[in-house]
């Protein structure tokens, strides 16, 4: 199980990561992909790699525009585990919605 982030792990996070924001207590991001179908297959390879974190983020989809939230329930808060899935969500928008 992961331990919750510190205050200053966060604010570090947030400084070396500017697409990722803290509201409500969650990690957020949006992402903008070329077209609909570009933003499912984004999703979809977000959910392939939160199945194998076991780890799984909010997700609201609007057209091309994906929007993740990410906070882990179990432990009341973020936690290194949502660091390491903003990371690969980073990765996979890097890869996959090149315009």
């Amino acid at each position: 199980m992961s331990r919750l982030a510190t205050q200053s792990e966060i604010e570090s996070y947030l400084d070396r990561n500017v697409n990722w924001s803290r509201h409500e207590g969650l990690l957020t991001s949006e992402f903008t992909a070329p077209s609909f179908l570009a933003a499912i297959d984004f999703v979809n390879a977000v959910a392939v790699i939160a199945e194998g974190l076991n780890h799984h983020p909010d997700i609201d989809i609007r057209w091309n525009k994906v929007i993740f939230a990410l906070s882990t329930h179990s432990a009341g808060g973020i936690t290194t585990l949502d660091f390491e899935l903003a990371i690969a969500i980073d990765a996979a928008a890097g890869k996959l919605l090149k315009g």
